[in-house]
Formats: C-alpha cells, structure tokens, sequence
C-alpha cells in the first residue's frame, strides 16, 4: 500500500512557475514508476509525465514537453515536477501516481493522491 500526498498547487500568472511535489509513506517508494497526471474543468484526466523507478526513464506530453520537469528523490519518498512557462490551458488538479513500470496511462497506475489545483491566469 502506497499512500500519495500533492503539495505545490497554487495561483500563478501566465509564464510564472510552480514546483509541485509528492510525498509517498511506506518503504516501497523506490520500486514504482511514478507518473504526473491532470484534470481541467469537464475534461478527461491526461498524462503529463513519468518517471522510472531510478529515473533512467522519463517522458512527458507533447503539451508540456520543453517546460515541465519531472524528478524523484528516493530517499525522500519524493517526486516533483517544475512547471515552467506556465499557460493559462494548464490550469488544472495535478494527480501523482504510481505504478508498477513506466505507463502514460491512467489504468495502469495502482495509487493516486488527492490532487492539487494549479490555475495560471492570463
């Protein structure tokens, strides 16, 4: 059982930043892939990036590829994404996730966290 806690959201104007991290309890942190998703109002929840168990492998959306960064400290239980030039279309609740191996899809991970809400305004 992995338990899965977002910090980080908050209210930014258009080409600010925001750094959201995950804190994961349990020892097992480190023997699951942990990927970044999120919903806007009356859409579908989206993959925005993954990470392996050791980080070897990454991969992001085409939407924020160049902008977002996602990293993990396995001593810290922790991972994060840093969102860069940040666009008022990417206001949304940003979900952590983990999961047994790398996957940009939803079904695949087996923990979510509650969420945190990011708006960008224009």
């Amino acid at each position: 059982q992995v338990q899965l806690v977002e910090s980080g959201g908050g209210l930014v104007q258009a080409g600010g930043s925001l750094r959201l991290s995950c804190a994961a309890s349990g020892r097992t942190f480190s023997t699951y892939a942990m990927g970044w998703f999120r919903q806007a109002p009356g859409k579908e929840r989206e993959f925005v990036a993954y990470i392996s168990q050791r980080g070897y492998s990454i991969n992001y959306a085409d939407s924020v590829k160049g902008r977002f960064t996602i990293s993990r400290d396995n001593a810290k239980n922790t991972v994060y994404l840093q969102m860069n030039s940040l666009k008022p279309e990417d206001t949304a609740v940003y979900y952590c996730a983990a999961a047994r191996i790398v996957d940009a899809r939803l079904d695949k991970y087996d923990y979510w966290g509650q969420g945190t809400q990011v708006t960008v305004s224009s």
